[in-house]
């Protein structure tokens, strides 16, 4: 029987983006999904209290070891706004779409249109314990206006650096291979791989 990892997620987007990003494991990957959760009050005031919130409450209700990220985006004309509030930024309970526009009226006539994502991921073991944590980043712009079709969140108004199109309009194997999400993923896998050996010791 396969050691279990749970993501403290019940984002089906998110789900899918890590699965595919960590490909093949030793262990089988659960979600937030497969279980009933309470909901998780992200009220910390870094993505580092947020992801270890999330995994550590997630950890410790179902016993099983749990990895949990947290995502903010962060621009510089806004004085690196939204920053943490990222999913809540044109106000509580409002949509991915009318943060989209909040921040293309916010950005409206700027020049310095730099921004940048930053993930952190933390794993925590069965007793809620931070096992590891980790950030990616990905430095970019904020697009004029919404292009693309693809993705969630701000994808469609970020254009990567190097790149002439937004988020929302790269393949997903592109946007795997450049994105916060990666780079963290990226970070703590060898950690997660680790850990389960230990387990097995």
């Amino acid at each position: 029987m396969k050691a279990e990892l749970v993501l403290a997620t019940g984002n089906l987007h998110k789900v899918k983006e890590i699965k595919e990003i960590l490909g093949k494991t030793s262990y089988e990957i659960l979600s937030a999904l497969d279980f009933d959760l309470p909901e998780i009050d992200e009220d910390q005031d870094s993505l580092q209290g947020n992801s270890f919130k999330k995994a550590g409450i997630v950890a410790t209700t179902i016993k099983k070891p749990a990895i949990a990220d947290d995502t903010g985006l962060f621009v510089d004309a806004l004085d690196g706004q939204p920053g943490i509030f990222a999913a809540r930024y044109a106000g509580e309970g409002c949509s991915f779409a009318d943060n989209r526009a909040k921040m293309l009226r916010e950005l409206a006539g700027e020049t310095n249109r730099k921004a940048y994502f930053a993930t952190v991921i933390t794993l925590c073991d069965a007793d809620g314990k931070i096992v590891g944590q980790c950030e990616g980043r990905m430095k970019g712009k904020i697009a004029l206006e919404e292009k693309g079709t693809r993705g969630f969140g701000y994808d469609n108004i970020f254009i990567p650096d190097g790149y002439d199109k937004t988020f929302s309009e790269l393949s997903s194997e592109q946007k795997n291979e450049i994105s916060h999400r990666k780079e963290a993923l990226k970070k703590i896998s060898p950690i997660i791989e680790k850990y389960f050996e230990n387990l097995d010791l």
